[in-house]
C-alpha cells in the first residue's frame, strides 16, 4: 500500500510539474524579454569568463617558474588583447571592404549562378521528367539558402557593431578576473554549500582535464588554419581571401564535417574565375586539412577526448538539427561536459547504493 501511494504521489508531482512548466512558457511573452535583456548585459561577462579561463593556465606556469603574477597576468594580457587589437586594427577595414564588394558583387554572381542553371537544366532536359524536377527543386533551394546566407553576414556584421561598447569592456572584464582569479576561486568555494564542495571540484576537474585542452588547442589550430588560408588565398588572387579564410578558420572547429562547409563557399566564389582556380582552391582547402589532421592536430590537440567517432557525428548530427553552424560548433563541448556528468551522476549512485546496503 505505501508503494502504491509513493507511486501516486511520484505521478501528481509529475503531473504538477508539466503543467507549471507549460503555464510558465505560456507566459513567456512575459519573462522571454527579461531574459534576453539579462543576457545581452552578462555576455561580455561570459566572453570575459572564457578568455580567462583559455589565459590563466599560461597565467599559472609563469608564476610557477618565479614571474610576479601582476607581471604575467600584464604580460599574457598585452601580448592576447594587443594582437588581438593589432589584427582587428588591421583586418577589420579589409574585411567591411571585401564583405562590401561581395555584396555589391552578388548581382553579377547571381547572373554567373543563373546561366550556370540554365546550362545544366539544358543538359538534362531529356532526362525523366521526375528527376528533372528533384534537380530544379534542389537548385531553386540552393539559390535560397546562398541569398539567406550573404543576407545573414550582413546582418550578423551589423549586430556585432551594435554591441560595440559591449565588446570594448570585454579585456577590462577579463583582466580583473585573471588578476583576482584565486579571490574568485575562493568566494565560489565559500559561497557553494560544504556538501558539494569536493564533489564539484572534481567534476569541474574533470571537465577540465577532458575539455581544457582540445579548446585551447583547437583555437589554436583553426586560427593557424585560417591564417594559412587567407593567405594562400591572397596569393593565388582568389576574391575575398580575408573572408573565406575566416569562415574556414571557424568551421575547422567543427570534427569531419567543418573543412567541407568550409569549402564550399571558397569553392563557388572561385568557380565565378576559372577551372584553373577551382583546382587550385580545392587543392589549398585539401592540403590544408592533410596538414591539419597529421600534424598540427596530433601535436597541439592531441586525443584529449577519448570519444569514438560515431558519438562525436551523433552529437554534430544533432547540434546542426537544432542550432545550424554554431550548433555543430558547441556540440562537442557540449558532449563531453554531458560525458563528465553522466559518470559522475553514475559513481554517486553506486557509492549511495553501496552506503545505503552497508550495515
Amino acid at each position: 500500500m505505501d508503494i502504491q501511494v509513493k507511486w501516486f504521489y511520484r505521478i501528481g508531482f509529475l503531473l504538477l510539474l508539466l503543467i507549471a512548466i507549460y503555464m510558465f512558457l505560456k507566459i513567456r511573452f512575459v519573462w522571454l524579454p527579461i531574459v534576453k535583456m539579462a543576457l545581452i548585459i552578462m555576455l561580455p561577462f561570459f566572453i570575459g569568463a572564457f578568455i580567462t579561463y583559455l589565459l590563466h593556465p599560461i597565467v599559472e606556469k609563469l608564476h610557477e617558474k618565479g614571474l610576479h603574477r601582476g607581471v604575467a597576468v600584464f604580460s599574457i594580457y598585452f601580448l592576447f588583447f594587443g594582437g588581438i587589437g593589432f589584427g582587428l586594427y588591421k583586418g577589420i577595414p579589409v574585411f567591411i571592404s571585401q564583405v562590401k564588394e561581395l555584396a555589391e558583387s552578388a548581382p553579377i554572381l547571381a547572373e554567373q549562378y543563373r546561366n550556370w542553371i540554365k546550362a545544366l537544366q539544358s543538359h538534362t532536359r531529356e532526362w525523366p521528367d521526375g528527376l528533372q524536377e528533384q534537380i530544379n527543386a534542389g537548385i531553386i533551394g540552393f539559390e535560397k539558402k546562398l541569398d539567406a546566407l550573404l543576407t545573414k553576414i550582413v546582418d550578423s556584421m551589423l549586430h556585432f557593431l551594435n554591441f560595440a561598447f559591449a565588446i570594448m569592456i570585454i579585456p577590462f572584464i577579463a583582466f580583473y578576473m585573471l588578476k583576482d582569479f584565486s579571490i574568485m576561486k575562493r568566494a565560489v568555494w565559500y559561497l557553494t554549500p560544504k556538501k558539494w564542495r569536493r564533489k564539484g571540484t572534481r567534476f569541474l576537474r574533470d571537465i577540465d582535464d577532458s575539455l581544457g585542452s582540445y579548446i585551447r588547442g583547437q583555437l589554436l589550430v583553426c586560427l593557424i588554419i585560417g591564417s594559412l588560408s587567407s593567405l594562400l588565398f591572397w596569393i593565388f588572387h582568389l576574391k575575398y581571401p580575408l573572408l573565406l579564410g575566416l569562415i574556414i578558420g571557424v568551421t575547422n572547429v567543427i570534427p569531419y564535417f567543418g573543412p567541407i562547409i568550409g569549402a564550399v563557399p571558397a569553392v563557388i566564389i572561385a568557380a565565378t574565375g576559372s577551372v584553373k582556380l577551382v583546382i587550385i582552391t580545392i587543392v589549398i582547402v585539401f592540403g590544408l586539412q592533410f596538414l591539419e589532421g597529421n600534424i598540427l592536430s596530433p601535436y597541439i590537440v592531441g586525443k584529449s577526448l577519448h570519444m569514438h567517432p560515431l558519438m562525436i557525428m551523433v552529437a554534430l548530427t544533432a547540434g546542426g538539427e537544432i542550432g545550424g553552424i554554431m550548433g555543430m560548433i558547441v556540440a562537442v563541448p557540449v558532449l563531453v561536459v554531458l560525458k563528465v556528468s553522466i559518470l559522475h551522476a553514475k559513481n554517486h549512485f553506486i557509492r549511495k547504493k553501496v552506503n545505503d546496503q552497508a550495515p
